[in-house]
């Protein structure tokens, strides 16, 4: 049976309150209602549904087998929609900044540094939104995005932070093995050893077949459980090259991907964002340490 018309919201709160007391009295104090009101709500819904709900019993009611099992399922949308609104405070949460970047990005340079951000400004509630596709900032609710390869887009100011460079490496236990057992790491755009290649990089004979990944973040992973040689970012590795996981393959560079980072015009006057901005910036305006053991920025 399909309904042209569904019930109001209040009368299934009514027909709720009175199922669950059994009583159409206590359900109107309940609900802060005329006695009246909630026998006007519970007959027509009775008549649009065209079946009783309650046997009417003096000033007791009880359920019918068909008001039972309604009872059920509206208690279930009742739940599922109070959780749903309760889930929306989250947007309006005081002092709240939405950051969008990638899982890699986020997990490899941002991740180990919320801890520093978070104690100089405790006041900042840092919701961090990853996802694998740019975002839309005019459609999305995101207050600035860190991002490789990051486009301009209206209402937002645009600033590239870092050129990236790309370095080949493996970790010690490959770079031991003979050359012809040593597996090749493929990643995608940048990260391909095709772009090596075409930047001017030297031939390392390395193996065409190998273990191919779409997601940098898992490649640089791969490379430091030493599953064979990878391109990497000159930046997202250096942690992993001071502690000795990863060793270099060539002294030379090539081109990277660029660091970006948009800033919604909305959210730019919003001292959270301004906070995050300033220390975002300080990040990258420090010269990179020698590969020494020092925590790199």
């Amino acid at each position: 049976m399909v309904f042209k018309q569904w019930p109001p919201l209040n009368v299934l709160r009514g027909f709720e309150a009175a199922a669950r007391l059994g009583s159409f009295h206590q359900a109107a104090q309940e609900l802060h209602l005329t006695q009246s009101a909630i026998s006007q709500q519970i007959r027509s819904l009775e008549e649009l549904l065209g079946q009783p709900l309650f046997h009417r019993q003096g000033r007791s009611v009880t359920l019918t087998d068909a008001g039972q099992d309604l009872l059920e399922t509206t208690q279930s949308v009742l739940l599922q929609l109070a959780m749903g609104i309760q889930r929306l405070e989250q947007y309006r949460k005081p002092n709240q900044l939405v950051l969008n970047t990638s899982t890699t990005l986020a997990r490899h340079w941002l991740l180990p540094r919320l801890g520093a951000f978070h104690r100089a400004h405790p006041e900042v509630d840092l919701w961090l939104f990853t996802s694998d596709e740019e975002p839309d900032m005019a459609e999305q609710t995101i207050d600035l995005a860190l991002r490789w390869e990051l486009a301009p887009q209206a209402e937002c100011r645009h600033q590239l932070l870092l050129a990236d460079r790309l370095l080949p490496v493996a970790a010690p236990s490959v770079l031991a093995l003979p050359a012809a057992e040593r597996t090749t790491l493929h990643g995608e755009r940048e990260l391909d050893w095709h772009h090596w290649t075409l930047k001017g990089g030297e031939d390392l004979q390395l193996q065409t077949r190998g273990l191919n990944f779409s997601d940098p973040g898992l490649l640089l992973d791969a490379a430091c459980q030493g599953l064979g040689i990878a391109l990497v970012s000159e930046r997202l590795s250096r942690p992993a090259r001071q502690q000795g996981q990863l060793l270099p393959l060539s002294t030379h560079r090539v081109k990277g991907p660029q660091w970006h980072l948009l800033v919604h015009q909305e959210s730019e006057t919003m001292p959270e964002c301004r906070a995050f901005c300033r220390w975002l910036e300080l990040q990258f305006a420090d010269p990179a340490p020698a590969e020494n053991g020092l925590p790199s920025l």
